[in-house]
């Protein structure tokens, strides 16, 4: 099921990632759960995909969530 925001985001997700980080992920999953259609496990692969897209832009240090820097030009 798509999220209109972050607050119907899972816990693991609202609890974990700062703010700029769950609206990629709603993005994406919203993206990939529409893209999916008709297609088994829908949900995880939507899920999976959501993660994937934080972590292009996110990397993990212990606890905490971390934006990248962008590439100089």
């Amino acid at each position: 099921m798509p999220y209109s925001n972050n607050s119907e985001l899972p816990d693991t997700v609202r609890e974990h990632l700062p703010e700029h980080a769950q609206d990629i992920y709603r993005a994406a999953f919203n993206g990939a759960y529409s893209g999916f259609t008709g297609q088994a496990e829908r949900d995880r692969r939507a899920h999976m995909v959501a993660w994937a897209a934080v972590k292009r832009t996110y990397y993990k240090r212990g606890d905490q969530w971390i934006a990248r820097m962008a590439a100089a030009s």
